[in-house]
């Protein structure tokens, strides 16, 4: 992977950045993505199109010699060298969007999903054919394909966009850390709010990396947003990832597309404190009570706990609130779910994780199988961890990461655990029900030790007094000098 840097990526979307013109961020998006999987969809097609001429069969024009090998039928008319041909004609955008029709018509999961309006006003003929110029690089054949560099690209370019959107892109930070709590190494892996679907990226690396297939896991995903519905299912066809996310778009409590589903692994980052959602009183999902209309964060909790198999366990994302909530409804449903066992572990994380969400935010791991830690809790401080990579953004470190999942599943195979203060804590049932349900690692993992520098208490107190005493003298002589400066120009008071 060494020939496939970010330096290469940021170079990429500065280039592509500075053609977008007038087109507003959030429709850009669909324009440049859209375009990278055409690229590489032609790009693959070009390959095995080459493989079966070389056969000699005759087969390089039918469609199920492609399908055999998960690759995308593009009639000759929609590949990209007669897309690049075409690039410096006014009617480059008409070409593309008849591009997008054929590719879908061609092929049936595609059906409803590529962007197909590149020939409206608004989006520049000449940029749109120079980023046509731009991304003229293979993409699609076997070397791009072992360094992940389409999915690199594609995912880099998520991650940009979503700096300045965010509603359907988790940070990277989160989703790896998710994904080495829960392990999804084999089973149906599902996300009810899956955005652009980074959890299913994510897990379909995890067992790639565990010597596993990705075909060992099976993705159920549903997406409210028509648009992060469709770039999601660019990302999983980009990964050569099957997944059911269902036929179209749809609102996860007014119309579950998986009634019959129990998970294996639930992996969700929910819209936080949705104060508006189709709240059914009578719902058979709400067997911990019925959550409050005006928060939707308890509604989440118990669709996850509804489509978890007899083994299952989900990690998903919430706000802070979510642990400590004295609403009634909140409260009843947070104290049930925790004396039914189901509570496994809880972290709190540090701030500006995400790219334009500032509100504070912790993990739930929720459990099916808790056979030796039914009646215990695990709670993780991780507030302090992560550094500010931007001055904005916080990351963690792949090796912080590691030391957070590890010390869980060290709790659970009970090999090596030890509570540490002011990071973790494993609190019994007990200690629980004496904070009130309250779930903040906080309350139970402490302060953490300072280490003693040798000075007196005394000692100590006596220059820290002093150093005050100095201070409070140079603010009141800046008080005066602030205030004489203000009467001079008749300000005085």
């Amino acid at each position: 992977m060494a020939s496939v840097n970010l330096e290469f990526e940021n170079k990429l979307w500065e280039m592509a950045d500075k053609l977008r013109g007038n087109i507003e961020s959030s429709e850009y998006k669909h324009v440049v993505l859209g375009l990278i999987f055409l690229k590489y969809i032609s790009d693959a097609f070009e390959e095995k199109y080459a493989e079966l001429v070389a056969e000699g069969d005759g087969f390089e024009e039918d469609i199920d010699a492609y399908a055999e090998d998960n690759v995308f039928f593009v009639p000759v008319e929609a590949r990209w060298e007669n897309i690049k041909k075409e690039a410096k004609k006014p009617t480059i955008g008409q070409t593309i969007d008849d591009a997008m029709i054929l590719i879908e018509k061609n092929n049936a999961t595609l059906k409803g999903v590529l962007p197909k309006n590149y020939a409206r006003p608004e989006i520049d003929k000449a940029k749109l054919g120079e980023l046509i110029d731009l991304f003229s690089f293979n993409l699609g054949n076997k070397d791009a394909k072992a360094q992940d560099l389409l999915g690199r690209v594609y995912e880099y370019f998520l991650g940009k966009f979503g700096s300045s959107e965010g509603e359907f892109y988790t940070p990277p930070t989160i989703v790896k850390l998710l994904v080495g709590m829960i392990e999804p190494f084999k089973g149906r892996v599902y996300d009810p709010c899956c955005g652009s679907g980074g959890m299913f990226v994510q897990s379909a690396k995890f067992v790639e990396e565990h010597q596993g297939r990705k075909d060992d896991i099976h993705i159920y995903g549903q997406e409210y947003t028509a648009t992060t519905w469709r770039l999601c299912k660019m990302n999983l066809a980009i990964r050569g990832i099957d997944g059911n996310l269902g036929e179209r778009d749809a609102d996860t409590f007014a119309n579950d597309l998986h009634k019959n589903l129990r998970a294996d692994y639930i992996l969700a980052n929910p819209p936080f404190n949705v104060s508006d959602y189709a709240l059914v009183q009578d719902d058979v999902r709400w067997k911990y009570g019925i959550p409050p209309k005006n928060n939707a964060n308890y509604a989440w909790i118990e669709h996850m706990i509804s489509k978890l198999s007899p083994n299952g366990i989900a990690g998903f994302v919430l706000a802070n609130g979510s642990m400590s909530t004295s609403t009634k409804q909140e409260a009843e449903i947070r104290k049930s779910i925790i004396e039914a066992g189901l509570v496994d572990c809880i972290i709190t994380m540090p701030p500006n994780l995400f790219y334009n969400v500032t509100i504070p935010v912790c993990l739930w791991f929720i459990s099916k199988k808790r056979d030796n830690r039914s009646d215990k809790i695990l709670f993780i401080d991780a507030r302090k961890m992560g550094t500010m990579v931007t001055r904005k953004h916080r990351e963690l470190s792949d090796k912080e990461i590691k030391q957070i999942y590890d010390t869980y599943h060290n709790w659970q195979d009970e090999k090596g655990y030890k509570d540490v203060q002011g990071f973790c804590k494993s609190a019994d049932i007990e200690d629980v029900r004496g904070h009130e349900y309250i779930l903040t690692p906080g309350r139970y993992v402490g302060i953490e030790e300072v280490e003693d520098d040798g000075e007196p208490f005394d000692e100590k107190m006596t220059r820290l007094t002093s150093k005050l005493a100095e201070m409070f003298v140079k603010s009141h002589k800046l008080e005066e000098e602030i205030k004489q400066r203000l009467g001079r120009i008749g300000y005085e008071f």
